[in-house]
């Protein structure tokens, strides 16, 4: 085919199955119906259908359908002999058919020949004895026919098979159909032996019960539970036998069966269990019979978590505190042991803050409960020695070990541990602590000497010179202001804006307030952060001078050095706080001329418009920022402030457009250089009025300024 493209018309399957429909191309005509008048007729019609029905057993002889419509059609011949004769040819080609023998067996229950069926059902089960469908067929054919004890002896013969339990359940159901209450029994104890599984124990055990014999139903139970044992015990069985109780009203036994199975049962076969226990203590239970089996239930969710997952700490440690509810110190120990003896498996700390809490627990239980020091000791030198202190160490164990000794009077013990502490592993909690003890015993020298050692470790600790002066202090020694001049002349430390307000407070509780201003001064050496001014001035004023009336003029000092210092860095946020706490001392403390002063400095805050740069230098739009402009300094640039007032009055007079014809005429008599000229200072204006607005485009609030600049222009 040349052409491959497809054709205009297109063309469905659906399509071309709807027009064969319309045009039935693939029906048939019937054959025309044979009417057979005499007996002639119907010898050769016989003789033509078996003829066409040899043909094709000869053709194929394991094709059954083939067997069975020639049987069926002498069947319907009313040939019955030649029709048993084709059944027996077609069982001698394939024996092991079992369509053959049930359509063989039913032609001859439907034509009413009991001994051919019999004989026949007797060929079938011997033959083929573990197909059970001849076996109910054969037994219901007895029964139909009312011969009970051929039945069951038919039943005898197919249960010495050990069949299905199906089968069993059918020989009992027939035996209880007659009301053989014994037999059906016997049946159950060969049935329960042959089949040994749970289910059918409780089957025997309903039919017990079933049947009014309460004292044999609990037998077969108890019989079961010894049958299974401890390794082959299934929660169904008991929660059968302990609703078989319950029914029965004796629940002190539904309580002794839950317990036993709780008890022998692996923890992993007790779920629904225990959910059927705590519905029978709700329903019949009073509230310590419910807490005990939500207790136990509990109990048996933490074993799995913990099985599970050995380093789940937390489920350690719930499940800990849900045993020392019970009261039992051996159980309780037993718990602990297992619960430390799962080591973190990596040498990360992170991994040892939880763990580290069992041995804790584990120590404050054994010395508040039981009492026992020897123990608890033992214990805190066991996680001591199993710490690796050398990569990391908690200072929590330390610390709680110490203080045990100090309780147990072993003062000494104690002080050698927390200074092995201090020299094997020096933590800061380790000198806090090791100091608050010594503080507490009032041993003022080892203090002094143990905050040297803690300041040798750690000179950049502010927190450490603060106490350290603080203690010196209380303890009315003048080595705290030695102690402060050394703190602040180190070259690193973590919080110096504390120290130095220590360090100041320190004066002004001595009354030194000379000291205090010149701690001060020599901090505004270092720092001229607008908190020093502002805690600077307060200072002033709260001060206590010898001449009154000099806080007010001192403080309005400071203020003013403040905002001429800040006047030439770029952070204007520290320059207008500056400017509002002077505005609300001199609203304190000050009168109308000062507090004016005050306010013509305050600034005016505008919105800009700047262009946000990325790292790489690409310009990625524009954003709003808010700006302040102090009048200072648009009064040190005069020269900006009157071209921009001079612009604005040029703009409003090009809005007042002239005549016409005055307009050219103007245009014809000025001069070209007169033009040039103006063309040259409004450029200039331009540009410099370009220079007040690098770095964005301003739109500046309403201000009365405005208005002043333009009619002094």
């Amino acid at each position: 085919v040349k052409n491959k493209a497809p054709a205009e018309v297109q063309i469905t399957a659906e399509q071309l199955l709807r027009e064969a429909k319309e045009r039935d191309l693939e029906i048939l005509p019937p054959p025309p119906k044979q009417k057979i008048s005499d007996a002639a007729e119907l010898a050769d019609y016989q003789q033509r259908k078996r003829k066409t029905f040899e043909d094709n057993l000869r053709k194929n002889r394991m094709v059954v359908s083939n067997w069975i419509k020639y049987a069926q059609w002498e069947e319907s011949q009313k040939e019955i002999q030649r029709a048993r004769s084709i059944w027996e040819r077609a069982i001698d080609n394939e024996h092991r058919n079992i369509t053959i023998w049930l359509k063989y067996a039913e032609m001859e229950m439907k034509h009413r020949q009991v001994n051919h069926a019999r004989n026949l059902w007797d060929r079938a089960v011997t033959i083929m004895p573990r197909v059970n469908q001849f076996w109910y067929k054969y037994t219901y054919m007895e029964e139909m026919l009312e011969n009970v004890a051929g039945a069951r002896q038919v039943f005898e013969r197919w249960m010495e098979w050990q069949p299905e339990e199906q089968a069993w359940q059918t020989y009992i159901n027939f035996e209880l159909r007659y009301k053989e209450i014994d037999r059906a029994r016997t049946i159950y104890e060969r049935f329960v032996m042959v089949h040994p599984e749970v289910k059918n124990w409780i089957k025997y055990a309903r039919f017990e019960e079933a049947h009014g014999f309460i004292n044999g139903s609990r037998t077969v139970y108890e019989r079961a539970i010894e049958f299974f044992g401890d390794d082959h015990a299934d929660e169904r069985l008991f929660i059968a036998f302990a609703r078989f109780e319950e029914g029965q009203k004796e629940h002190d036994r539904v309580r002794v069966i839950y317990k036993y199975a709780l008890d022998h049962l692996p923890k992993d076969r007790t779920t629904d269990l225990y959910k059927a226990y705590t519905i029978h203590e709700k329903k019949y239970g009073d509230r310590s019979g419910i807490e005990d089996v939500i207790v136990s239930k509990r109990k048996f969710q933490y074993e799995q978590e913990v099985n599970d997952n050995p380093t789940n700490y937390d489920a350690w440690f719930d499940y800990l505190r849900l045993v020392e509810n019970e009261n039992d110190p051996e159980l309780i120990r037993e718990t602990y042991e297992r619960a430390i003896a799962n080591v973190p498996p990596a040498k990360d700390k992170n991994l040892w803050r939880r763990y580290i809490y069992l041995w804790i627990n584990y120590a404050l239980y054994e010395e508040l409960e039981t009492e026992d020091l020897e123990r608890t000791r033992q214990i805190y030198r066991t996680c001591l020695e199993l710490v690796p202190h050398k990569l990391f160490t908690f200072s929590k164990i330390w610390l709680l070990y110490a203080q045990f000794e100090i309780r147990c009077k072993n003062l000494q013990t104690a002080r050698k541990t927390l200074g092995m502490a201090i020299g094997r592993c020096p933590r800061d909690k380790l000198f806090r602590g090791y100091i608050d003890l010594e503080i507490q015993l009032r041993e003022f020298d080892r203090c002094r000497i143990l905050y040297e050692k803690f300041l040798e470790f750690g000179p950049e600790n502010c927190t450490t010179w603060m106490k350290f002066a603080e203690l010196e202090s209380l303890l009315g020694d003048t080595d705290a202001r030695a102690i402060y001049e050394l703190a602040i002349q180190q070259p690193r430390l973590d919080m110096p804006e504390l120290l130095w307000k220590s360090y100041i407070d320190f004066e002004v509780q001595q009354g030194e307030f000379q000291l205090a201003r010149q701690l001060y001064e020599r901090l505004l050496e270092r720092t001229v952060h607008v908190k020093v001014w502002i805690s600077y001035a307060k200072f002033e004023i709260s001060a206590e001078n010898e001449e009154e009336g000099l806080n007010v003029p001192l403080a309005r000092r400071i203020y003013e050095r403040a905002n001429e210092c800040l006047k030439g860095l770029a952070e204007k946020e520290s320059r207008v706080l500056v400017l509002e706490a002077w505005r609300d001392f001199e609203r304190d403390h000050g009168d109308e001329a000062s507090l004016k002063k005050v306010l013509e400095k305050m600034p005016r805050k505008v919105k800009k418009r700047q262009k946000i740069v990325s790292e790489s230098g690409v310009e990625e739009g524009w954003e709003e920022v808010f700006d302040f402009i102090f009048p200072e300094d648009e009064m040190a640039r005069p020269n900006l402030k009157l071209l921009a007032a001079a612009k604005n009055w040029k703009r409003k007079q090009d809005t007042d457009v002239p005549p016409a014809a005055v307009m050219m005429e103007s245009d014809r008599n000025e001069p070209q250089e007169e033009r040039s000229n103006e063309d040259e200072q409004q450029q200039q204006e331009d540009e410099e009025e370009e220079e007040m607005n690098v770095g964005g485009e301003e739109e500046e609030e309403p201000d009365q300024t405005n208005g002043a600049a333009e009619k002094s222009a």
